[in-house]
C-alpha cells in the first residue's frame, strides 16, 4: 500500500521524477528504450501521489533508495511483501546483500554486475539480480535500475531507482538458453557449447602456455540396438551412457554430446599419453558394460581418438579434426579401441580415400582372391580345415592389407557385396578339393544383419554344388547386438541348410554363456590376445584357455587356438586340449594355387616352425631415427623396439654406459643409456619405459612441446619432425664423438 514515507522520499528529489519516469517508460516495454508513440506522463493528467501509489501497487515495480555507501534506506512495502522478509532485515543493509548477481547465466547480454556499477557511481542500467528471499522461499529474480542522487553541496549521496519482479521471462531466457547449449535428451553440453568452451579454453591456455586434451567417443553398434529395439530404447541407452561417462571421467572436464552417438571430452592441464591411454580404456572398458533397457539387455561399445593441445594443434578445429582422424583410426583398427593423433594418420586418412575410391571397382576389376590358411589337428599337425581370408591385388599398388580395406568396405557398404563374392568363391574352390577338407568363412556383423544373408548363402551353395558340410561359417560375438531372436533364427535357417558354424574370436567381444547355451555353434576360435604368452609362468590366458576348451568339450564343441606363433604357446594350448591350432608358426594364408598344390600330392602335414619362446612386447622394425649425443644430432636405424628399451644400428663403437637420447619421431624424445655394444649395433634402455600407443605400437609418455619450440625463435604451431630436430639438434661440435656408419647395404631381415 502506498504510504506517506514513499511520497515523503520521492518528492523530496523532484530533480529525478522525470529521469524515474523514463526509466518507467523503459521498464513498461521491456526494451530499455521509451516508446516512441507513448503519451508523456504529465502531472496535470496524473497526480504525483496518485501516480506513486498506482505504481507501487501494482507488477510494474517498486522504488528503492540508497546511501552514499550503497545501504537500502527505502524499498517499497509491495516489494517488502514480496520479500517475504520484515523490512527491518533489509533495510540498512547493503545492497549487494539484497540483490545477488546471477549465477551460471551463459550470457549476460553485455550488462555489468550491480557492484561494478554501484562503485561507478554512475545511472544504473537496467541489470537482472538474484533476490535473496532467505532460506527455502524458492529463487526469484529481479530488475534493478537507478539514478544517482546529490546533496545540495554537489556530492554523492546515493541511488534513487525501480525495481520489477522478472522471474517467469528470465526462467523462460534461461530455459532457452540452456536448449540452445545443451542437449535436450542427456543434458550434457551440445555440439555449440562445447566448440565456444574448447576455442575460449584453447586461447586463454595459449596464453598462459598450458595443455589440453580432447576426446572423440563414438558408440559402436549403436544404430543396430536403436534399429532393433526402437529409437525410445536408444534414446535410454543415450543417457545412461552420459551417466556412466560422467562417472568414469570425474570433475574438472567438460563432456559434450556432439551427435546422434558421439560425445567428446575436453580435459584441461592433460598432456601424458599414459594417464590418457589409461582412461581411454576405462570409458571403453565403462560403456561396454552391458544395460538394462526396459527389461531388455542391451551390449555396445565405443571408440576414442585422442589429440592434446599444442603437439597436435593450436587451433580448436585443427585440434578436433586430429582427435577426429584418430578415432577413424580407432574404428578401423577393429572398434573397441582408443588412438593418439599422430601426423602419419594424415597420410593414411588420404590412403583411405584412394582405397576407397577403387574398392568398388576391385571385383569388376578381378583384383580380389582368396588366400587359405591351414588349421591343423593339435596332436597330427595335418589340415583338416583352411580360414579363406580376402587379399586385394591391386593393379597399381600391389597387395592392400586387409586391415586397410576391410573397415572401409564395412563403413561404405560394399561389405556385403565383397562377402557374398568370397562366399560363392570359396564354394565353388574347396568343391574340387580332395578329401573331406572344410573352408571356413568369415561373415561380418554387417553382412549378417543383411535380410537377405541366408538366401546368400542357400544361393552360394546351390550354384557351386558344394556340399554344406564342408563349408563353416566364422560369426563374431557382435551378432548378438540387438535383435537376439533374429540372430537365433538366422542360426537354425544355417543349419538347416547343412553349413556349421563356428563363434569367432571368442572371448573379445560380448559373449554370454547363454549364447553357447542355445546357438548351436560346432566349434569356438580362442582368439589369440589369449593365446599370446599364455606359456609364461605370469601370464593368466592359460587358465582362460583351460576354461573354454572345458566348456566346449562339454557342449561338443571344438576349439580353435588362432594366432600361434611360438612353440611354447603350442605346448601350452596342447597340454591344455585344444583340438585344433592355427598361426604363423605352421604356415601364413596361402595363395589357392599353393594349397592346392599340397592337395595334389597328400601334402597336408606342416612342422612347427619359429622361435622357442614368446616375447612379450618386442618389435621387429627398420627405420631412420634420430640420436642425440650432447650436442650432436646422429642418423641411426631402429631395429627393434620394446617397453624398456631398443636396439639401434649406425654408430661405431659406442661405450657400454653412455646416456643418449633417442628422437622416435613425433616430438617424442626417450633418454636412453647404453647397455650392450658390438660393432655399429647396440642395445639400450630407456629410463622412463614406453607405453601403448592403442594400436599395436608404443610411444612415450610426453613430447617436446611446441612452447619449446616456440621459445627457441620459431613460430607456434603443431609438432613436426623438422622443428623438433632443429631444436636438439641446433648446437653441434666441430668433430663428432661417434663415426656414422651406413648400415643400408648391410641391412639384416
Amino acid at each position: 500500500m502506498f504510504t506517506t514515507e514513499s511520497y515523503r522520499v520521492w518528492a523530496q528529489y523532484e530533480e529525478s521524477y522525470a529521469q524515474m519516469a523514463g526509466l518507467l517508460s523503459r521498464f513498461k516495454n521491456g526494451s530499455g528504450e521509451p516508446e516512441s508513440d507513448s503519451p508523456v506522463l504529465s502531472e496535470q493528467k496524473f497526480g504525483r501521489a496518485h501516480l506513486l501509489q498506482s505504481l507501487e501497487n501494482s507488477d510494474l515495480g517498486w522504488f528503492w533508495a540508497s546511501d552514499a555507501e550503497g545501504r537500502i534506506q527505502y524499498i517499497s512495502e509491495p516489494a517488502v511483501r514480496r520479500i517475504g522478509r520484515p523490512a527491518s532485515d533489509i533495510v540498512g543493509r547493503p545492497m549487494t546483500e539484497v540483490f545477488l548477481p546471477v549465477e551460471g547465466s551463459e550470457d549476460s547480454g553485455g550488462e555489468r554486475p550491480l557492484k561494478f556499477q554501484l562503485a561507478k557511481r554512475n545511472s544504473i542500467k537496467p541489470t537482472t539480480v538474484r533476490l535473496d528471499r532467505g532460506e527455502g522461499a524458492g529463487e526469484s529474480w529481479w530488475e534493478i535500475a537507478g539514478v544517482p542522487q546529490t546533496d545540495a553541496g554537489g556530492k554523492f549521496s546515493g541511488y534513487h531507482g525501480i525495481v520489477r519482479d522478472v522471474s517467469e521471462s528470465f526462467k523462460h531466457q534461461r530455459d532457452a538458453e540452456k536448449m540452445s547449449r545443451y542437449d535436450s535428451l542427456t543434458g550434457l553440453s551440445n555440439r555449440h557449447r562445447m566448440s565456444s568452451q574448447l576455442e575460449a579454453t584453447l586461447t586463454a591456455f595459449k596464453a598462459s602456455k598450458r595443455s589440453c586434451a580432447i576426446m572423440l567417443i563414438d558408440l559402436d553398434r549403436f544404430k543396430q540396438v536403436n534399429d532393433t529395439m526402437g529409437h525410445p530404447a536408444g534414446d535410454e541407452l543415450l543417457k545412461q551412457v552420459a551417466g556412466r561417462l560422467a562417472r568414469v571421467l570425474g570433475e574438472g572436464v567438460e563432456i559434450g554430446r556432439i551427435g546422434g552417438d558421439e560425445f567428446e571430452v575436453i580435459m584441461p592441464d592433460v598432456d601424458d599419453r599414459g594417464t590418457l591411454g589409461d582412461l581411454a580404456m576405462r570409458v571403453i572398458q565403462m560403456v561396454s558394460q552391458p544395460y538394462s533397457i526396459n527389461g531388455m539387455r542391451a551390449v555396445i561399445g565405443c571408440s576414442v581418438g585422442v589429440a592434446v593441445a599444442p603437439f597436435d594443434g593450436i587451433e580448436s578445429d585443427e585440434l578436433v579434426k586430429a582427435a577426429d582422424l584418430a578415432l577413424y583410426s580407432a574404428k578401423g583398427g577393429g572398434r573397441g579401441q582408443f588412438r593418439f593423433y599422430s601426423n602419419e594418420l594424415r597420410d593414411k586418412a588420404s590412403y583411405r580415400h584412394q582405397i576407397e575410391a577403387d574398392l568398388r571397382d576391385a571385383i569388376s576389376r578381378d583384383e580380389l582372391e582368396m588366400h587359405y590358411q591351414p588349421i591343423l589337428d593339435v596332436n597330427r599337425h595335418e589340415v583338416v580345415c583352411v580360414e579363406a581370408l580376402m587379399r586385394w591385388n591391386h593393379s597399381e599398388r600391389g597387395m592392400i592389407s586387409p586391415a586397410d580395406f576391410i573397415p572401409v568396405a564395412e563403413e561404405v557398404g560394399i561389405i556385403r557385396e565383397l562377402g557374398a563374392w568370397a562366399l560363392l568363391r570359396v564354394c565353388e574352390t574347396i568343391r574340387e578339393w580332395p578329401g573331406d577338407i572344410r573352408a571356413a568363412v568369415n561373415v561380418s556383423a554387417v553382412q549378417f544383419s543383411s535380410e537377405d544373408f541366408v538366401d546368400v548363402v542357400r544361393r552360394a551353395l546351390k550354384t557351386s554344388g558344394v556340399n554344406p558340410a564342408r563349408v563353416e561359417l566364422e560369426i563374431t560375438e557382435s551378432v548378438f547386438v540387438g535383435d537376439m531372436e533374429r540372430a537365433f533364427r538366422v542360426f537354425n535357417e544355417l543349419k538347416e541348410l547343412g553349413v556349421k558354424l563356428a563363434l569367432d574370436d571368442f572371448g573379445t567381444g560380448y559373449s554370454s554363456l547363454g549364447y553357447l547355451r542355445d546357438a548351436p555353434f560346432d566349434k569356438i576360435k580362442i582368439d589369440q590376445s589369449f593365446v599370446r604368452g599364455c606359456a609364461s609362468p605370469d601370464n593368466r590366458n592359460d587358465a582362460i584357455i583351460s576354461a573354454v576348451v572345458s566348456l566346449a568339450s562339454a557342449l561338443g564343441m571344438e576349439t580353435v587356438a588362432e594366432g600361434v606363433e611360438t612353440k611354447d604357446e603350442l605346448r601350452a594350448v596342447t597340454d591344455r586340449g585344444v583340438s585344433h591350432v592355427e598361426g604363423m608358426l605352421f604356415a601364413r594364408a596361402l595363395p589357392q594355387l599353393e594349397i592346392e598344390e599340397r592337395l595334389a600330392t597328400g601334402e597336408l602335414k606342416f612342422v612347427p616352425k619359429g622361435p622357442e619362446k614368446y616375447r612379450s612386447d618386442r618389435r621387429t622394425e627398420f627405420r631412420k631415427i634420430g640420436l642425440i649425443h650432447g650436442d650432436d644430432r646422429y642418423n641411426v636405424f631402429l631395429r627393434n623396439l620394446s617397453r624398456t628399451g631398443a636396439k639401434i644400428e649406425g654408430l661405431l663403437d659406442v661405450p657400454v654406459g653412455t646416456d643418449i637420447v633417442l628422437d622416435l619421431g613425433g616430438g617424442q624424445l626417450a633418454v636412453a643409456t647404453v647397455r650392450r655394444s658390438e660393432g655399429f649395433s647396440q642395445g639400450v634402455e630407456f629410463e622412463t619405459p614406453l607405453i601403448s600407443d592403442g594400436a599395436d605400437g608404443l610411444c612415450t609418455r610426453h613430447r617436446v612441446s611446441p612452447y619449446q619450440i616456440e621459445a627457441a625463435g620459431r613460430p607456434l604451431r603443431s609438432l613436426n619432425d623438422e622443428a623438433v630436430a632443429a631444436l636438439t639438434g641446433a648446437m653441434r661440435s666441430s668433430t663428432k664423438y661417434f663415426v656414422e656408419v651406413d648400415i643400408t647395404s648391410t641391412r639384416r631381415d
